[in-house]
């Protein structure tokens, strides 16, 4: 089904009342069996539109695989402020290039069949942007199908944007070998000295400011101070690294950002556009901010199915654990009935999560417990479809890429 974001926002924010907006999730969904997935249309409309206002007038690339849901990408992109894919694996850019112009592919491929499939399609071609950041990428593409026998195929580097303290060392996520301008200068001009590709962007994604919440309640000092050096540090970097690359090709983009980082990075003046996905759905790990507070526009409801002892509930399933490191932020969240915790011997079960608390006394056999999952995407790999959820109805389905028969990661 298509999805309007473009109709009037509510006029109140409706999850700021969570009795109300949870019983009103509860209602919607009440008589669809089993595990349930729901977006709230109000909460992802309000997310959607906050992101723009953040993003200061600079355009904002959706990240797909914070969504995972093509309704969801295709009502984003029709938003004002929106504009353009940033794809999570080649096979995913191909298909979703049969409906989009403009996918950039976040991060470098070796996939023989799907390069195969990109030779061969010059629509796709033309539509799809490869991430390298090594001679040897362009080389598995060169492997595949020789410059003289494939269309062009339009390549972005991807540059590192950590944060290479002096007492400290490497503070950010390890992506990009190339750091220096001149080391990224270097590789922009033996990717312009290639036959058969074209250098047409440049992207530096600042995890350690986007993906770390300043405002979780540990340690909160430290990190904003971390984040303040590093950001001075990137924006002289990140505009050293443009003017070089400018003096070597044309660049049509300059990506930089996520979600947290949305004010810090369009504020440079030498990035063209910013990323953003996991605003939209909002899993719990963005719920650390002081520059935003997003609402719980996904959440998913488990059934109680037994009651070991009057204060837990135990609910089937539950073992939704996100990628990163095995700490509790990686885990689900229950949110209501509010006061729910795990059992610390057993945690979130691949079949069964038994839940204490007082919270846990006035569950029956039958009840639902509503849970947030920790990265925004990474959920839909467990459903087939969303339940769209309007007042404490539900008016439609949106299918997952799961639900289409997709699983590209």
């Amino acid at each position: 089904m298509s999805l309007d974001l473009l109709s009037q926002p509510a006029a109140t924010k409706p999850w700021s009342h969570p009795a109300s907006y949870w019983g009103g999730m509860s209602r919607a969904v009440a008589e669809i069996s089993g595990p349930v997935a729901a977006i709230h249309a109000d909460a992802l409309r309000y997310n959607a539109l906050d992101l723009v206002v953040r993003a200061g007038g600079v355009p904002i690339r959706v990240a797909s695989k914070s969504v995972r849901v093509r309704a969801v990408l295709d009502a984003v992109l029709a938003l004002p402020g929106y504009r353009g894919i940033l794809a999570f694996t080649l096979p995913e850019a191909l298909w979703l290039a049969e409906d989009h112009d403009d996918i950039v592919l976040g991060y470098p491929t070796v996939d023989r069949a799907a390069i195969a499939s990109l030779a061969a399609d010059e629509a796709a071609a033309s539509r799809i942007t490869l991430m390298v950041d090594d001679l040897a990428q362009l080389d598995a593409v060169d492997a595949v199908a020789a410059p003289g026998s494939r269309p062009e195929i339009r390549v972005a580097i991807d540059a590192d944007a950590s944060w290479r303290a002096p007492a400290l060392g490497h503070i950010g996520v390890l992506r990009s070998p190339v750091h220096e301008a001149a080391e990224v200068a270097a590789l922009a001009r033996s990717i312009a000295s290639r036959p058969g590709f074209r250098l047409v962007g440049l992207m530096m994604y600042e995890a350690q400011i986007a993906g770390q919440g300043d405002a979780t309640g540990s340690g909160d000092a430290v990190i904003r101070w971390m984040q303040q050096r590093s950001g001075s540090e990137l924006r002289d970097r990140r505009g050293a690294i443009v003017a070089a690359l400018r003096d070597i090709a044309p660049l049509e983009f300059v990506n930089g950002g996520g979600t947290g980082s949305l004010e810090l990075t369009a504020s440079d003046q030498s990035v063209t556009e910013v990323t953003a996905g996991s605003g939209l759905l909002a899993g719990h790990l963005f719920d650390g901010y002081r520059a935003f507070d997003p609402a719980p526009a996904a959440a998913f409801a488990l059934e109680v199915v037994r009651k070991p002892a009057p204060d837990v509930a135990t609910v089937l399933g539950g073992g939704w654990i996100a990628s990163g490191p095995p700490l509790e932020s990686r885990q689900p969240r229950a949110v209501w009935p509010a006061g729910l915790r795990t059992a610390p011997r057993e945690g979130h079960g691949e079949v069964q999560t038994p839940l204490r608390g007082d919270a846990a006394r006035g569950l029956r056999v039958g009840d639902r417990v509503w849970f947030r999952h920790a990265k925004s995407g990474e959920l839909a790999e467990r459903v087939e479809r969303y339940h769209l959820v309007e007042g404490d109805a539900v008016t439609g389905q949106l299918a997952t890429y799961r639900g289409e028969g997709k699983a590209f990661l």
